[in-house]
């Protein structure tokens, strides 16, 4: 389609998946320079509260430009058992999804973290801030439970 993307909120209305994200909590998210360990930015704590309901804002540090690689991880606690969990993160840029990447979770584990390697030609600070959505796809087997979103800043 034609029609510029970036990604949206969304809880699914089935009682079912609603009883799972009730039970759902987002401890935190972060973005790391892969290669030192370094935490270049961490969700505020207000997000737990806002993660399902609204489009988000993270304002990253525009040195994280320069890593050669970066580590996103995503931490949550989940009362409900899900069989099948999987996570797919859709990266927007200018209304075009630029990435796509999945992640199936282990049964006992409630940490994804993945590691991006920089393009070769990084696009300006300028040109990317605010214009980059990041759509996280919260989904149990072939249910889409609820997706969050967060917009990109870089100060």
């Amino acid at each position: 389609s034609s029609q510029a993307e970036e990604g949206e909120v969304f809880i699914s209305s089935d009682p079912q998946d609603a009883q799972i994200i009730k039970g759902f909590a987002l401890n935190f998210m972060n973005m790391r320079d892969a290669s030192t360990g370094q935490v270049m930015w961490e969700s505020p704590s207000d997000w737990k509260d806002k993660f399902f309901k609204q489009e988000l804002e993270a304002h990253i540090p525009r040195e994280i430009l320069q890593c050669k690689e970066v580590s996103r991880e995503v931490n949550f606690t989940s009362a409900e058992k899900m069989d099948e969990f999987k996570l797919l993160q859709k990266v927007f840029f200018q209304g075009r999804c630029m990435e796509e990447f999945g992640f199936v979770m282990p049964n006992s584990t409630n940490n994804w973290q993945s590691t991006i390697e920089a393009a070769k030609e990084m696009l300006p600070a300028e040109l990317l801030s605010g214009n980059v959505t990041i759509e996280t796809n919260f989904i149990d087997g072939q249910r889409l439970l609820a997706k969050s979103l967060v917009r990109v800043y870089y100060d």
